[in-house]
Parts: C-alpha cells; structure tokens; sequence
C-alpha cells in the first residue's frame, strides 16, 4: 500500500463513518455544516482540553466558520463545555463535557449495527460473505491506531 492509497481508504472509511451516524435529532438539515466537521472538531477537542476555536481551526485544517459552528452544535448536544479564559477574558476555552451527552449516549447505541449495515452496502451482495473479516479488520486497524478510543 502506498500513501494515496492509504489516503483513498482513509476518505472510505470517513464516507462509512458518516453513514454509520444515525441522524441528528431534527434532521441533517436542521444545522449547517457537515457531521464530518463536527466529529473532527469533537475529537481534537477531546485530545486538545481547553482549546479555542482559532487553535482547533489550525490544528484541523478546518475553516474558523466551521469549527465555530461544529462547537456551537456540540454545546448545544452538551458534548463541550465553554468558559472564558482565565488569562485573557476575550478568548473562550471548549472542552470536552465531564458526562456522556445524550446525543454521544445516542450514537454509542445505534451501535455496530449502523456500522454492518453501511459496510454490507459498500461489499454488496457478492463479497457479503466477507463482513466478519472486514469488521476484524477495521477493529484491528482502530485497536493499533485510534488512541483513547477516539
């Protein structure tokens, strides 16, 4: 495998990802903005404690508009918290909520199911036999790669 390669399943595995998620409640069109970009700034926040919205922009490559309003949806899920900075009242610290939000609650239920299910789409009929060996495969990727089970 090469980096493109590994880059092109990378994108894969994020299309599967999101397809995985079960819906915001409301609807995705409710809010403005990807679940992508919401779940990339959850997770540099949950590795980042007492982050700003400027630094996860830097950090993620994402635009400040996006990372404004992936925090704003996940304050309102009460997956983060914000405060003002100690040091310098003009900036606002984000961190990750001390208790599971509901929606988190919510996403953790739907389970491996949702995740079997989109996996069972991309393989499709002919290679379905192969989703048990595909599933170990991506827990294996996850058990060597994700850190903090993020």
């Amino acid at each position: 495998m090469d980096g493109i390669e590994l880059f092109l399943l990378g994108r894969a595995l994020m299309k599967l990802g999101e397809e995985a998620l079960p819906e915001p409640p409301g609807g995705s069109g409710q809010y403005a903005g990807s679940t992508r970009a919401v779940v990339i700034v959850a997770g540099d926040i949950a590795t980042h404690p007492d982050t700003t919205v400027g630094e996860t922009a830097l950090r993620t490559g994402l635009p400040q508009s996006q990372v404004s309003g992936a925090v704003a949806r996940l304050r309102e899920a009460g997956s983060v918290e914000t405060a003002p900075d100690p040091a310098d009242r003009r900036r606002t610290l984000v961190r990750q909520a001390p208790a599971v939000s509901a929606r988190v609650a919510a996403v953790r239920a739907a389970g491996s199911s949702k995740v079997e299910e989109a996996l069972a789409r991309v393989l499709g009929e002919t290679e379905a036999q192969r989703l048990p060996e595909v599933t170990e495969a991506l827990e294996v990727l996850a058990r060597h790669l994700v850190r903090d089970g993020r």
